[in-house]
Order: structure tokens, then sequence, then C-alpha cells
């Protein structure tokens, strides 16, 4: 559960990045949000991993309270949401399988669990036969497919993939957006950052609309693939 109630968030240069967000997402639930470069998005995804602190309002986040959240829990609530990146952010040294292991490894989880998880999550995203190879070795579909597995392995409450299908060509960037949306069927909310709006119209659901630190829209519409 995501839930903002009046956030405001100004940087110290004076820059109004957000004002008076309100937002309830409630577990299970997908949502897109989108908006133009510097309209908000980043800093309502960095509040939600409290990298920032409001300046105004309330958020709370997998039962978290975020304006009471002392500095040593804030790894416990960021174990709780898998984050999916634009660049990927893979190890080049690693193998498939460590690069997700890695997830596990750095919170001290038990090698069997390890060797149980890793594996089931490889093959939930379609890798199974690429476990042993090399970042370098992948597309760049495959990259991000690794980089959904290493959220995943956690078994997050929360998805933030932050413009997943940035990097990669439009056909991937639909099997991404299948893949998430077969995520969140299993029950994971899944909170979608993207600018093609071409995504958006296609697979619809709910659009969360930021622009210049406003929500301007937050409706469910119908998408393209309905049809």
């Amino acid at each position: 559960m995501v839930e903002f109630k009046n956030v405001s968030y100004t940087y110290p240069n004076g820059q109004h990045a957000l004002s008076k967000a309100n937002l309830d997402i409630s577990d299970g639930e997908f949502a897109f949000v989108v908006g133009a470069s510097g309209a908000g998005k980043s800093t309502l995804i960095k509040l939600i991993l409290r990298e920032l602190t409001a300046t105004q309002g309330e958020i709370h986040v997998n039962g978290f309270d975020l304006n009471k959240l002392k500095p040593r829990k804030v790894p416990e609530l960021r174990r709780t949401i898998g984050v999916v990146f634009q660049d990927f952010r893979l190890i080049p040294n690693l193998t498939v399988y460590d690069n997700v292991a890695f997830a596990l490894r750095a919170i001290d989880a038990p090698t069997k669990y390890i060797r149980s998880r890793v594996p089931y999550v490889i093959s939930l995203v379609g890798l199974a036969q690429k476990a042993k190879s090399y970042p370098n070795d992948l597309s760049g579909g495959e990259q991000q497919r690794v980089a959904l597995a290493r959220a995943l392995v956690n078994d997050p409450q929360l998805i933030i993939a932050d413009e997943p299908t940035g990097n990669v060509d439009p056909a991937r960037s639909f099997e991404i957006v299948d893949l998430l949306k077969g995520i969140n069927a299993c029950g994971t909310t899944v909170l979608m950052v993207t600018h093609q709006h071409d995504l958006v119209r296609y697979f619809g659901g709910r659009i969360i609309n930021i622009n210049t630190g406003e929500i301007v829209f937050d409706e469910v519409i119908g998408g393209a693939d309905e049809a």
C-alpha cells in the first residue's frame, strides 16, 4: 500500500517538485505514472523509497510511516520494495544467476533458500537457459528481465519499475509490460513510471499523470488490448 496525504517536496534550491499530492495505491494494484521530464515522477519515487523526506504531508508505504521512520529502519522498508531501473544496473562480471542471487546475499539469506529461490525467479522471467550467461552476452530485453528477476527475488510487496522499457526496442517493451502484468496478477503491487504513451494506451488501467509537481489525472482507462 502506498498512501500520500497532502504531500509536498521542495528541493534546497527552492524548486517545488511536488505540491499537495494525494495518492492511494492499494495492495495488488497496477498503475502507470506518466508525465513530462521534470514533472515530479522521480521525486515521487524517491519519496516512496525514503531517499527524500517530504517537506509537508504524510506518506505510508507497506505499513511504514515514512515521516517517523528512523534511518536505521530504512533498509527494512526497502526490503519490501523491488526496483527495476531503465539502465539495468547489472554487475558485468557476474552471471545472470549471481546477479539475481546478489540481492539475497546482501541480506544474508540462507544458502539453501538462495539455491531454490534464484532458479525459480530466473525461470519466471523466461531466462532459465541463460543462468550462466553474463550481462554482455544478453540482449537489452534479456538484461531488463534479469533486472526484473533481481527485483522480484526478495518477494517484495511492491515493484517500482522506473522507465523499464527506455533502453529496449518497441517489441521488447510490450513484453516487459506483459511480464509486469503477469507478476501483478500474482498479487504484487506494481508502479510503472513511463513516458511511452503508446504502452499506456495499449494496456490501459490506472493512469496517474503528474504535471509540474501536481497530480492532474488519476483515472482507470480501457486499453487497446481489451478491444
